[in-house]
Formats: C-alpha cells, structure tokens, sequence
C-alpha cells in the first residue's frame, strides 16, 4: 500500500478551544476511510485542514508524500484533493450542469454531464441549481467533487437530506468512485459508514480515539461508550 495522506501532530485552536489536537492521521491509496465522532469532536475541522480551507495552529500536511501544509485550497485541488462542503456550496443561480463545468474549470453547460450522469442529476442538468430539492444540492456538490477527477475525495455528511433509495444510490456511486480515486467520509449514517469504510477512525475532543476496520471499531468498547450509545 502507498500513503496518499499523512498528517503529523496537526492542530487547530479557536481561541481557548483546541479543535483538533495533535493528530497523526495515515490514509493508503485506494482506501474508503471514515471519520466519525460526536458532534464537536473536530471532524469537520480536520478535512478543512487536509483541504487548506484551514490553516492549522501547528503539525503539518503531507499529500503523495510532499508537505502540502503552506499550500491555499486551490493549489490543494489543483494536485488532486476535491472537498465537498457540510454545508452546499453551489452557485444557485446557475444551472446543475453550469455548477459543474465551473467546478471542474471547463466553460460550456455541457462539460461534466457525465458526473452528472454519475450521481443521477443528469435529467435535472438544465435546472437552476437554486431550486433543487436540498438532497439533489448535496449531490450535485459531489457532483462537481467528481468533475475534477480528483486523487482524493473527501466527503462532508454526503447523505444528510437524501432519500432512502438516494442513499443506496449513494454507496453504490462510492465503491464506484473507490476504483480511481480514495475516499475520506465524514457521515453521521452509521449504516452507509459500516457499508462503505474499509478502516474507520473515530474522533473525540479532537484526537483520535480509534482506529480499525468496521467490527474492531463496532466492538470497542470506548467507541461504543463515546459514540454509539451503548457500553
């Protein structure tokens, strides 16, 4: 196995809070990872910081093995790291197909059909992106992820608002994805987490609590009491 990712002691503060603390975190080519965690255990944070969408307090950021940690979030995507938001971050005055073209840096509505085509969008490509139910918004944010054909795709909550059959669609549309590219997933869906994730890590207070596979993860016991609601 290749790292694609490392990260070394890496920390960001907010004041007196310390979001993420110190975290040495490995991600192998190829992999479906997972990040889950309580609400505030530093999640969200952490992938800001892999994107550059944060810059850290302290630790470092490598990415193929260069130190990535003074790069802006531009030049991250630019060597292969495509992050979609917890929150949409669509143009909602254009359409699905324009959002699209525009992500991957390819003008003309017709660039990209076919990740919309990928998430089931590809009827809607002419809808203003504004008017989309909030679910089709999340995946046309992954959408535009897929446009840029990126080494690493890291996803934030991808399945909050989509329908049970959308979900399914979903976890068949990663394994696809996680033939070309490694996936990072934030989600809070413990069935798509225990579905999709070769190796889950699990965040508390902004360091790693865990770290294993599906069952190892499912049987600790510090996970289940922190976590999962049982123990």
């Amino acid at each position: 196995m290749m790292t694609l990712l490392e990260t070394i002691n890496l920390s960001r503060s907010f004041g007196g809070l310390r979001a993420v603390d110190e975290v040495n975190f490995t991600l192998e080519k190829g992999e479906v990872r997972a990040v889950i965690g309580p609400n505030g255990a530093g999640k969200t944070t952490f992938v800001s910081l892999v994107s550059g969408r944060l810059a850290p307090t302290s630790g470092r950021v490598k990415f193929e093995g260069e130190d990535v940690t003074a790069l802006p979030a531009f030049r991250r995507v630019q060597r292969g790291i495509a992050y979609t938001f917890q929150i949409t971050s669509i143009y909602g005055t254009l359409t699905a197909a324009e959002n699209v073209a525009l992500a991957a840096h390819r003008p003309g509505s017709r660039a990209g059909l076919d990740a919309l085509a990928r998430v089931g969008l590809a009827d809607r490509a002419g809808q203003i992106a504004g008017t989309l139910a909030y679910g089709h918004q999340r995946l046309l944010e992954v959408a535009m992820g897929l446009a840029l054909h990126p080494k690493l795709l890291i996803l934030d909550e991808p399945t909050q608002g989509l329908s049970d059959a959308e979900i399914e669609n979903f976890i068949s549309l990663v394994r696809e994805v996680a033939r070309e590219a490694t996936v990072l997933l934030i989600e809070h869906n413990m069935p798509v987490v225990m579905a999709l994730a070769h190796r889950i890590t699990v965040l508390e207070r902004g360091r790693i609590l865990a770290e294993g596979s599906p069952a190892e993860i499912h049987a600790t016991a510090a996970v289940q009491a922190a976590y999962l609601g049982s123990g």
